[in-house]
């Protein structure tokens, strides 16, 4: 059970199917989906779903991807049953989640050698810079 489960969180943006999750797991479909149940308190099918909302709501929170590639990157192929399955589960629409927290370039990180580099003043003396407003040399 634990190597299906594993299965689906590492590859939850692929096109698993139950099946492929009961081949990990080495049992028939329906013993598999009622172990699975049973072990986890969720069909396997809802699980894989779970994963892949969770997912979508990280990537809508801290990117700034279409809500339809974003929709494709996690797995799933339908945009309009992704916005149903996502507002069901988190209680709003992808956009308006996405409205609900600060915008993805407020997470973008800077490397401080960047930093440095642009912020740094450009080494020039004050003769070169005389030179070049006034024309002397």
């Amino acid at each position: 059970m634990q190597r299906a489960k594993d299965l689906a969180d590492a590859r939850y943006a692929e096109p698993l199917t139950v099946a492929d999750l009961a081949a990990a797991a080495s049992l028939s479909r329906a013993h598999f989906s009622r172990e699975f149940r049973r072990a986890f308190g969720e069909s396997p099918h809802a699980y894989l779903l779970t994963r892949r909302l969770e997912r979508a709501a990280a990537l809508l929170r801290h990117t700034d991807y279409a809500v339809a590639d974003i929709c494709c990157a996690v797995g799933l192929t339908s945009v309009g049953s992704f916005t149903t399955s996502f507002t069901r589960v988190y209680g709003r629409s992808p956009a308006a989640y996405r409205a609900a927290y600060p915008p993805a370039s407020d997470f973008v990180l800077v490397p401080a050698c960047a930093l440095r580099e642009y912020g740094r003043p450009r080494n020039r003396t004050f003769r070169e810079d005389a030179a070049e407003a006034g024309g002397l040399a």
